[in-house]
Order: structure tokens, then sequence, then C-alpha cells
């Protein structure tokens, strides 16, 4: 049986704990996380839900519920390492993102981290296969309807947060630079 904490609307805890499966009572919110996990090459980690879950055989950043008693922190760690066997470092995660959508609130976390796909140890249940994409890669996976509906613009949140801090080490045309 798997419990989570309870949130109110602003996300702070009531004090109760909900069992999954069971309608959340109105006003009542629990908490999901999700993970880029970004390569030094600039790709990002995503994997293929199983057939049988829904959105089955859709690439999306992993994640999941955050169990009763756990941090945002501590439920992405889990589900990262429970899903594709992979530790991730927690000093090199950060929340980018939080929204809340009907009666979940999702912390989004990017993760600056290196694996070897053939290192990774899928769990059968929830994946089926791994990859790392860049954003021309990603951009044809959306078009091409192969990934999850409401996790693609997760992924807008690293690539135009790339964009704009490359802007801003670019300088422009017209200034003349003197080393």
């Amino acid at each position: 049986m798997e419990l989570w904490d309870l949130y109110d609307s602003i996300r702070k805890q009531i004090g109760n704990t909900h069992q999954r499966g069971v309608p959340l009572q109105e006003g009542h919110f629990h908490l999901v996380v999700h993970a880029i996990i970004e390569n030094d090459k600039g790709e990002v980690l995503i994997s293929k839900r199983h057939p049988m879950k829904r959105y089955g055989q859709l690439w999306e950043c992993n994640g999941g519920s955050v169990l009763a008693g756990e941090t945002s922190l501590q439920g992405i760690l889990r589900e990262i390492k429970e899903e594709i066997g992979l530790a991730l470092h927690p000093n090199s995660g950060k929340i980018i993102h939080q929204e809340t959508r009907g009666d979940t609130h999702y912390d989004l976390w990017h993760f600056q981290q290196n694996a070897n796909i053939e290192d990774l140890i899928l769990q059968k249940e929830e994946v089926f296969n791994a990859k790392w994409v860049n954003q021309e890669q990603f951009d044809e996976m959306i078009a091409n309807q192969e990934v999850v509906p409401f996790i693609n613009h997760y992924f807008e949140f690293v690539f135009k947060n790339r964009k704009e801090n490359e802007n801003e080490r670019k300088p422009s045309d017209n200034k003349k630079i003197t080393i």
C-alpha cells in the first residue's frame, strides 16, 4: 500500500496521509516529481513507458509520486533509482519549475549527470527503454507524437534556459571586443 502526504493548495503539508488509488478529497493535493537529467553533451535522458501503463510506449522524463515522509528531493532520488537504476548526486539537482494541475503539485528537477545507457537497470513494470537525446531529436519526437503530452513542455525549461544563457554569453555582432 502506497501512502502519500497530503498538502493544501499552497503546498503546505496538512498532517494527513492518503492511500494511492483512492480519490482525493477536494482541496487536498499530493506531490509528484519528475527529473530532467542532462549530460555533459547537453543531451537529456528519456525513457519509454511500459506498454501497459497510461501513455504506454511514449517517451518521458522519469519520476513519480512522493511517498509519505519523503521530501521532494528524497522522492525524486528514489524514483530515479527504482525506475532506471541511476543513483543521482543529490547536490547536482535543483528544482527548476513547480506547478499545480488538478489535485497534484508537480516539482520538476534538473540534474547534471552522465550515465551509460548500458549501465541502467530498467524497472520492467515501468520502463522498457532509455536513451539520450539532444534538442533537435526531442523536437522531432514531439512532432511525431512520441512523447507523453503533458511532459513535453518540461524539456522547454532546460532547452529554453540553455539558449537564454548562451545568448547572454555571446556578444552581439555589432559590439567590438577587445582582448
